[in-house]
């Protein structure tokens, strides 16, 4: 009874638009799942491009959402949420499905700028839609339930992507692409039909926001270019591990599939309870442990790569994506909801895009920087990736005294109020 119990005590009662909202991305997270694990498969050992022209292709996508992330946060302010985020998911369709007709260098690069664009306006109007949908005290929930569902469908794609690729069939790796296009265009329709649009809030004193006001904004500064690092140096990197696997380990498709599957599975098991967990604690030592376990977890990649190989190397992989794993769940438990409480009202998409800038940055130099190093000295550049968690890990705990005290721990989850209630009957 107490398991029961507990399992029901997980439910987050999001309101009904948010859990559509959320079952979109489950269907977008899919087809991303599809493609994610295989990208750097496809362009290094399907069209044979070097690791370090790889790495800057990838990294083109985040150096081009950075100049569309802040864009999209204005028009996200003025024209609201939900019509930015159609548009994002439109460009998005077409930047990743033009991968399936790739077959030079410069067409990759290409592809990279259309998926970009979509990128850098996708996440800043999700997370402002999500926090528009959402009260304040179940903003710590909603991003970790649509942390649960995206990484549910990339682990689903994942697994469905390592049975349909094959590096002898160019073609299968073509249909990936196609898929995912499609999951996109699919995410539109479920938003057209059953998630409202979040009129824009307004400005203080009804004056129109600038992004001035958001960079004067210290501890929110302070934050994203903490989460830079984060990213850099721990979610960057799993574009590099298939690639690393693969050509260091032996490890096939399907098994680098089943790897990443590993870890999104965990995601999805773990991430309501470490965010119930993380209510009522201080967020920046919740940042302080992600640090540590993403470090922890890079440190041992090398040391599988080195000593193992084939299935073998895929399992001990998959242990390390566990440990990795439970780090993304503390970032899903305090990075989002942090954003919007230090958002200023009628800023909100403006934050969102500095927050997804943030990001965009880590994927940019993650990529770039890792294709090189992964190119000369494989095993180091887990080395180095783990010390940059580490640090971040640190910066977390001297940030921590400055963020204001009323949003300095995770809220606790509070029962719903009886018109939340009544709609999710």
């Amino acid at each position: 009874m107490r398991a029961v119990a507990y399992v029901r005590s997980l439910n987050p009662g999001l309101p009904r638009a948010v859990q559509v909202l959320q079952l979109g991305g489950l269907v977008n997270a899919f087809g991303n799942g599809i493609v994610f694990p295989f990208l750097f498969i496809y362009l290094h050992n399907v069209h044979d491009f070097g690791a370090g022209t790889v790495g800057l292709i990838l990294a083109t996508n985040g150096a081009v959402s950075l100049v569309a992330s802040p864009l999209s946060g204005s028009l996200v302010d003025r024209f609201g949420a939900r019509r930015t985020l159609m548009g994002a998911l439109f460009v998005l369709a077409v930047g990743y499905g033009s991968y399936a007709f790739v077959t030079a260098p410069w067409q990759g690069f290409l592809a990279s700028v259309g998926a970009g664009i979509g990128n850098g306006a996708f996440w800043p109007a999700q997370g402002s839609l999500l926090a528009g949908l959402t009260p304040a005290h179940q903003r710590p929930a909603a991003w970790g339930m649509q942390r649960v569902m995206m990484n549910l469908g990339v682990g689903l794609g994942g697994v469905t992507g390592g049975l349909i690729a094959s590096t002898s069939d160019p073609a299968t790796f073509k249909a990936l692409f196609l898929v995912d296009a499609a999951t996109f265009l699919v995410y539109a329709a479920v938003l057209v039909a059953r998630v409202p649009e979040v009129p824009p809030a307004p400005s203080a004193h009804d004056a129109p926001g600038r992004y001035a006001d958001v960079l004067r904004h210290r501890v929110f500064v302070g934050v994203i270019a903490l989460n830079a690092l984060f990213i850099t140096a721990g979610f960057a990197q799993l574009e590099l591990l298939p690639a690393y696997m693969k050509n260091e380990a032996g490890v096939s498709e399907q098994g680098v599939g089943l790897v990443f599957f590993v870890n999104t599975i965990v995601i999805v098991l773990a991430q309501l309870p470490v965010t119930k967990l993380a209510g009522g604690r201080r967020r920046m030592r919740l940042l302080a442990s992600l640090g540590a376990v993403w470090a922890l977890a890079w440190l041992l990649t090398p040391l599988v790569g080195t000593l193992a190989a084939g299935a073998t190397a895929a399992a001990l992989f998959a242990l390390t994506q566990v440990i990795f794993a439970f780090g993304e769940c503390l970032h899903g438990a305090v990075q989002g909801p942090l954003v919007a409480d230090l958002a200023t009202p009628g800023l909100i998409g403006r934050y969102m895009a500095l927050s997804a800038f943030s990001w965009q940055l880590g994927f940019t130099i993650g990529p770039a920087v890792g294709g090189f190093l992964l190119g000369v000295w494989p095993s180091g550049l887990w080395l180095i990736a783990a010390g940059g968690c580490a640090a971040a890990g640190l910066g977390a705990l001297a940030l921590e005294q400055s963020i204001p005290r009323a949003v300095r721990r995770s809220p606790a989850r509070a029962a719903p109020t009886p018109a939340v209630a009544a709609e999710l009957q």
